[in-house]
C-alpha cells in the first residue's frame, strides 16, 4: 500500500509543476499530459541517457533535447529510436 500512496504523491507533485509551466508558457493545461506510454518511453529514454553515457546528469538533458526537438511535430517514439 505505501507504494501506491508514494505514485500517488509523485503525480500530485508531477502534475502542480506541469500547472505551473502551463500558466508560466501560456499555454493549455492539456499539452503537458503524459500518457503512461509517454511516461515509459521518457523513463527508458532517461535510464539510457544515463547507462549510455556513464553520466546520469544525461538522463534529464537527453529528455529535454527529445522535448524540444518534439516540437517539430515527430513523436517521442520516433525520436528515441533516433537518439539510440
Amino acid at each position: 500500500m505505501q507504494h501506491k500512496l508514494r505514485i500517488a504523491a509523485v503525480d500530485e507533485w508531477l502534475s502542480a509543476r506541469a500547472d505551473a509551466l502551463a500558466q508560466a508558457a501560456g499555454i493549455e493545461r492539456a499539452r503537458l499530459e503524459l500518457s503512461s506510454d509517454d511516461v515509459k518511453s521518457l523513463l527508458d529514454l532517461a535510464a539510457y541517457g544515463a547507462h549510455e553515457s556513464g553520466q546520469r546528469t544525461n538522463a534529464p538533458l537527453l529528455c529535454y533535447l527529445v522535448g524540444l526537438a518534439q516540437a517539430g511535430g515527430v513523436s517521442l517514439d520516433e525520436l528515441a529510436d533516433a537518439v539510440r
